[in-house]
């Protein structure tokens, strides 16, 4: 006799990057099995793979970690992750003002979400002729960079993997069509003001992220901390 198939709830979200309508589901216990597995093997590959797995499988294989924009990863993970076993977390967060006390708050994921920046935009304007049409940074252009976000060569790599388009007036070349070497004397011959506005675009994409606020016990000052980052929420 075979035992009763359970069924499984249904939600819908809003894809940050595309305003489109994603149906999805609370992941199962042998998809969390795999997740945790992979989180204590330290591997940022078993890790990235048991991710982008979950996702997949939750959203009825509608989206594809791989080809969407990291903050879209992010949030998704949060909503199906508060859908499956818990929308509350409790977390000890850090005073700002004096940096070594901390206090516990309890966060609701289903507050988080994506801060999209005023003014943002994924076309830099190099000179009056020429302008960068840059993508957003994918789940794997994030695994395969270090710890270190000062690591000079992660900035140009990461630069490097996410242009899109150089546009010179009415000409457009695609990144298919572009050789390593090219991308890379095309970057190297930015000025210093130029490489900023690149930066810029990295510093205002958009991010999940969270403010909270806190009051320190001890100074009974208070402060807000910004949580930003899936780790970041289950510190």
């Amino acid at each position: 006799m075979a035992l009763p198939k359970l069924d499984t709830p249904v939600y819908e979200l809003e894809q940050p990057s595309t305003g489109e309508t994603i149906k999805y589901r609370p992941f199962l216990v042998k998809e969390q099995k795999t997740l945790m597995m992979a989180s204590e093997s330290n591997d940022d590959n078993q890790v990235k793979e048991a991710l982008a797995g979950l996702i997949s499988n939750c959203t009825f294989s509608k989206i594809d970690p791989y080809k969407i924009p990291i903050f879209d990863v992010e949030f998704f993970f949060l909503r199906i992750r508060g859908k499956s076993v818990g929308e509350k977390i409790d977390l000890n967060l850090l005073c700002p003002d004096d940096n070594e006390t901390r206090v516990s708050k309890s966060i609701n994921l289903e507050e988080i979400g994506v801060n999209m920046k005023v003014g943002h935009t994924n076309e830099i304007d190099i000179t009056d002729k020429i302008k960068m049409v840059m993508r957003y940074p994918t789940l794997n252009d994030m695994t395969d960079m270090s710890s270190d976000t000062n690591n000079i060569d992660d900035v140009f790599s990461m630069i490097k993997r996410c242009i899109h388009e150089i546009h010179d007036d009415e000409k457009v070349y695609n990144k298919v069509d572009i050789s390593d070497t090219e991308l890379e004397e095309f970057i190297d011959s930015l000025t210093g003001d130029q490489f900023e506005k690149v930066g810029g675009f990295f510093q205002t994409m958009p991010k999940v992220q969270h403010s909270v606020e806190v009051t320190n016990p001890k100074t009974k000052k208070k402060g807000e901390v910004v949580i930003e980052g899936i780790q970041s929420f289950f510190d």
